[in-house]
């Protein structure tokens, strides 16, 4: 009788015991949980008035340089590090200080518009925001200038 009295004040104890892990092991969910919601509303956030740029068609050796536009609209502030193009013909310029949030900033693109012919190249903007590598597009057509006729 004995053995199966010490049995049930066993079992007695397992479910308090078991109650109390599950409820530690929620109370870490939701500080881990909470830490994540905290980072994520915490950071920078890129919106660009308009990721890709159609210069349409342009003569020759006609100015080559576009600008995208961009609002931080994170709650931390934006540090581009680096904007990459994929050929040497695009010369980027981009602001080396921080974008506070709310604040506007610019990125100019310059193609080398002495090139003759359809062009479409990527831009990859590498930042410390949301979207840690944003990719942006120029395209258009150069076309050779007339020349005109002295009589």
């Amino acid at each position: 009788m004995k053995h199966q009295a010490g049995i049930k004040n066993q079992s007695q104890i397992n479910p308090i015991i078991f109650a109390l892990s599950m409820l530690y092991v929620m109370l870490l969910s939701c500080n881990n949980f909470a830490q994540e919601l905290g980072t994520i509303e915490d950071i920078g956030v890129f919106h660009f008035d308009e990721e890709v740029i159609d210069y349409g068609t342009i003569a020759q050796n006609d100015n080559g340089v576009r600008t995208f536009k961009f609002t931080n609209r994170g709650r931390a502030p934006i540090v581009i590090s680096k904007v990459k193009t994929t050929c040497g013909c695009t010369v980027p310029t981009y602001p080396k200080q921080a974008i506070l949030p709310g604040e506007s900033g610019t990125i100019d693109i310059k193609y080398a518009t002495n090139r003759i012919g359809v062009f479409s190249k990527s831009i990859t903007v590498i930042s410390n925001a949301d979207n840690k590598q944003k990719t942006l597009r120029i395209k258009g057509n150069v076309i050779a200038k007339t020349k005109i006729a002295l009589n």
